[in-house]
């Protein structure tokens, strides 16, 4: 079950995610022991995928935020607002999952305001408490509940990191772009690439993120499947390396036609 940031939401099927080392049973151990969860990793290598997954895999619903500068502690955890029969309450995200037993997923946690962010510190310790100040509750976090955030370390800088004193109340891991054969094996089963082209495209972003060029992200797993399930589809192989793996990664003109000079080197054709 997964959710936008106001309901949950079932999904039908098994959300696929292929392990890259010990990160499931990890995962498994945090949940177990109600510990909070951090998530460090590049853009596109499948954090959030992993989240759902385990979801899933636990049976627990999840409430999923996308950070950002103007995310407000409201946002988290609820405002009052204005019905036909007057003021009421509405819970945020976090109050939802806390009293739900969910799992509340904060993805890019430093793109939040730190402000917004110390709102955290009682749910990530042995308290497990959300205090409410406008209602005057507080919640004592319901079994199962579980708080997972991620940010990508590239984008880290003085002013947009995690406070030490939130750091330290998680547990971390660390998830990359899989080897070359996980990777392969991910196309396959997210599109019905045929497996010669998947092993060209995993070549084509080993040599793209081996370059020496000024880009603020190299080619992520996310947008190689976005270009497994083009070229399965019949798109020519150039055309979709156009699209999904060189104008994404720069506005430059030249930088764009460099990234499909490598490309040329894999799909002549």
């Amino acid at each position: 079950m997964t959710s936008s940031t106001n309901s949950a939401i079932a999904i039908k099927g098994d959300i696929f995610y292929q392990p890259q080392d010990n990160e499931v049973q990890l995962f498994e151990y945090a949940f177990s022991h109600q510990l909070p969860l951090l998530i460090k990793g590049p853009t596109g290598c499948g954090k959030t995928r992993f989240v759902a997954h385990m979801a899933e895999k636990l049976a627990r619903p999840l409430y999923t935020v996308a950070c950002h500068d103007d995310l407000t502690a409201a946002d988290l955890v609820g405002r009052h607002l204005i019905g036909p029969n007057g003021t009421y309450w509405q819970d945020g995200p976090l109050t939802r999952a806390v009293r739900e037993g969910g799992i509340c997923y904060l993805d890019e946690i430093v793109e939040a305001r730190k402000d917004t962010t110390v709102v955290l510190h009682p749910l990530a310790d042995d308290r497990r408490i959300l205090p409410i100040e406008r209602t005057g509750e507080e919640l004592a976090a319901a079994e199962g509940f579980m708080l997972v955030v991620s940010y990508n370390p590239g984008y880290q800088n003085i002013l947009k990191g995690m406070k030490a004193s939130t750091r330290q109340r998680f547990v971390a891991l660390r998830l990359n772009y899989p080897d070359p054969l996980l990777e392969s094996q991910i196309l396959l089963a997210e599109s019905k690439i045929e497996q010669d082209l998947a092993v060209k495209l995993i070549e084509l972003a080993g040599s793209l993120r081996r370059l020496d060029c000024d880009l603020d992200e190299v080619v992520s797993t996310r947008l190689l499947i976005y270009a497994a399930r083009m070229m399965s589809s019949g798109m020519a192989p150039l055309a979709v390396c156009r699209c999904c793996l060189a104008e994404p990664l720069s506005d430059d003109i030249a930088t764009v036609e460099a990234l499909m000079d490598v490309a040329r080197l894999y799909f002549d054709y």
